[in-house]
């Protein structure tokens, strides 16, 4: 069977590798001793193709039954394989995975099926897909899971959205990971990196359909939140480590920030166009070395 891979599915696949190896290690430490013994059932939020689960279920041990939540059904179809995006196809031409599920209608949960991964004592994992609005999650959406976890997510989210995301995660361990903080390091140094960045953060800040997202601001709203929950809370960082042996990612990571920069200050136009050529032949040339700074967060 065979599907085809959108541009957003092809960017997960080409940045999973960075996000696991900049998750935070000391978190999911930290996590084993506060799950419960026995079958753990985990609700994973944003799962986009599943790499959340590809990379934590073989960190914790005994059965585990996931469940991948997101509002776009394809990216959950692809997700319920177990499988990660391979090198990146042509955008729009069809990739063969095996046996791709089905994915139900909004609101609606998948039947588990074995997932392709196995927990860290090689006890098997099972995963469902529910297409939502996470937004709209409750506490009831959740009461059966020990764990909830997401990636990537919070950052995409309003200040509300988080309060209700907090509100529905409150009474059980979660764990968010890769969170935009705002901050970038580009080596070496080029004059225009403060200022484009500063348009990128504002760009993660801006209104869209009547929503103010919370950009690099999100994890400090989630930690507020939990707190005001009587939740303690452990941040630890997790950033991206870009250099030539990333170069793709680089690129590409690199072509987006400054694309958003730019929609929000079209006035960089003519300045971003040299420090595009620039920073690409840097990185082409295996020169250019970027730390892109995330937080991680485990709260209860």
């Amino acid at each position: 069977m065979t599907t085809v891979l959108s541009p957003f599915a092809v960017w997960l696949g080409l940045r999973e590798a960075a996000d696991a190896a900049a998750r935070s290690g000391e978190l999911v430490d930290a996590l084993r001793k506060r799950l419960p013994a026995g079958p753990l059932t985990i609700h994973d939020l944003g799962s986009g193709t599943g790499s959340m689960l590809r990379w934590l279920a073989p960190r914790l041990p005994g059965p585990q039954h996931w469940t991948l939540y997101d509002r776009d059904p394809a990216l959950l179809s692809f997700a319920a394989t177990g499988a990660a995006v391979g090198p990146a196809p042509t955008v729009g031409t069809a990739a063969a995975t095996p046996e791709v599920a089905t994915t139900a209608g909004a609101g609606v949960t998948t039947a588990a099926v074995p997932a392709r991964v196995r927990a860290a004592d090689g006890s098997p994992v099972t995963v469902a897909t529910r297409c939502a609005d996470l937004t709209r999650l409750t506490d009831a959406d959740l009461a059966q899971a020990d764990l909830v976890t997401a990636s990537a997510l919070l950052d995409m989210l309003t200040a509300e959205e988080v309060e209700r995301v907090v509100a529905a995660c409150a009474g059980r361990p979660t764990l968010f990971m890769i969170s935009v903080v705002g901050r970038v390091r580009f080596s070496p140094a080029d004059p225009l990196d403060a200022e484009i960045a500063e348009a990128f953060n504002d760009h993660q800040r801006r209104s869209v359909g009547g929503r103010r997202l919370l950009g690099p601001d999100a994890v400090d709203a989630a930690v507020e939140a939990f707190t005001r929950h009587g939740v303690p809370v452990v941040t630890r960082p997790s950033p991206w480590r870009l250099g030539p042996d990333q170069a793709e990612l680089t690129a590409e990571w690199f072509r987006g920030w400054l694309a958003a920069a730019g929609e929000q200050r079209p006035d960089l136009a003519r300045r971003a166009a040299g420090y595009a050529r620039r920073r690409l032949a840097e990185a082409a040339a295996g020169r250019l070395t970027v730390l892109v700074e995330h937080e991680d967060l485990l709260a209860g």
